[in-house]
């Protein structure tokens, strides 16, 4: 039995995103800048594309912005308003990778999460006051952490009114509500393949009278704001993508909640010394994170990929050696604890099957590895 709940690395292609690509690259095929028919053509289908997701968002047509994902959407927030205003930039220290390196690059400010993982309001009110951009995720990518948008949002309006407030919403689009979230947020990141669309493609949402210099040169497309010809079948594939998970959100996010809910309350009680991260934290519907004492994270891994089980921990493998993840390292989360971390993401699609085969073989490859250790 396959079990993919790796969910909030990628998501499986949605069959309305290929339907859509398909057509895309056998019909519209043409590049979009030309002056031929073909050409207008495969214009159309962006723009209808950008009305789609701008209907979805709440946005005008002219605030969705086509990027290559998410990472590039983060870095051209951050460094299109450092360019135009300099100033200082900040994040949050559990930020993507896509948004905390470029404001290290820069030498700004990492604001502190507390032991859920959920940003320290009053280190936002005591930035700088020349502070140009402030940049805080919808929810962590690794333990699904929501944080308090409207209240940072709040704060950046009444004691930085000039700077920009930026949201990485990679991880949100099934299950937070995104309109609400463009409404507090200037810019806003978003990546296709994290709801059933293809890769290389995704949004940058910048609202209406906010100003940046592109970190792309060398066309005019997307308003002069994002060099490159368009990515015509994964724009596509995206919009397609974006409906169809918009038009099962309710259903889909009850579904999986439920699903999650069970491995929160099973697996501690089938496994000694686990530890749920963020567990005073409201947390996205679809991802169970857990710290197990006295476990390696990469064996772990390992173990339940002969079982079938696909699954990420919050650690990555730098030069052959596991080391904890940034995002636990700033939660306070000890390093005997993070070594033997364990993301779970579901999708709409998850079933009751698939979590009775984990909460079966989790014990056994946690005991196998402990046992290991004590030998």
């Amino acid at each position: 039995m396959i079990c993919y709940l790796d969910n909030a690395a990628t998501t499986k292609t949605r069959p309305e995103a290929i339907e859509a690509m398909v057509s895309a690259m056998t019909q519209e095929y043409a590049n979009p800048t030309g002056a031929h028919s073909m050409a207008r053509s495969a214009r159309r289908l962006i723009e209808d594309s950008r009305e789609n997701i701008a209907d979805l968002l709440g946005l005008d047509l002219g605030e969705v912005i086509f990027t290559s994902g998410g990472t590039e959407s983060d870095n051209l927030a951050i460094k299109g308003i450092h360019k135009l205003r300099g100033g200082v930039v900040a994040c949050s220290s559990i930020e993507h990778d896509a948004v905390l390196h470029p404001v290290q690059q820069l030498d700004g400010k990492v604001i502190e999460v507390d032991a859920d993982g959920i940003v320290k309001l009053d280190q936002v009110e005591a930035l700088p006051d020349d502070t140009s951009i402030v940049s805080v995720m919808a929810a962590n990518n690794e333990t699904g952490a929501i944080q308090p948008i409207a209240k940072v949002a709040e704060i950046v309006r009444a004691k930085f009114p000039e700077a920009v407030f930026h949201v990485d919403a990679v991880q949100g689009f099934c299950w937070l509500d995104l309109m609400e979230v463009c409404k507090l947020a200037d810019m806003v990141s978003l990546s296709g393949h994290k709801f059933g669309g293809p890769k290389g493609v995704g949004i940058l949402v910048s609202r209406s009278g906010i100003k940046f210099r592109p970190t792309q040169i060398g066309g005019g497309q997307e308003r002069e704001r994002r060099a490159g010809t368009h990515n015509v079948p994964g724009i596509a594939g995206m919009a397609a993508a974006a409906q169809a998970t918009a038009a099962k959100k309710d259903v889909g996010i009850a579904h999986t909640k439920e699903l999650r809910d069970q491995l929160i309350t099973r697996v501690p009680q089938e496994i000694s010394d686990t530890h749920i991260t963020s567990v005073n934290a409201d947390r996205l519907a679809n991802i169970a994170h857990f710290c197990f004492e006295g476990v390696d994270s990469e064996a772990l891994l390992f173990l339940l990929e002969r079982e079938g089980i696909m699954a990420s921990a919050a650690s990555s493998c730098a030069s052959g050696a596991m080391e904890s993840s940034h995002v636990l390292t700033a939660m306070g989360v000890p390093a005997n604890l993070a070594n033997g971390s364990l993301r779970l993401s579901l999708s709409y699609e998850t079933t009751q099957a698939e979590i009775d085969h984990v909460v079966e073989k989790l014990p056994a490859a946690v005991n196998q590895i402990r046992g290991a250790k004590e030998a």
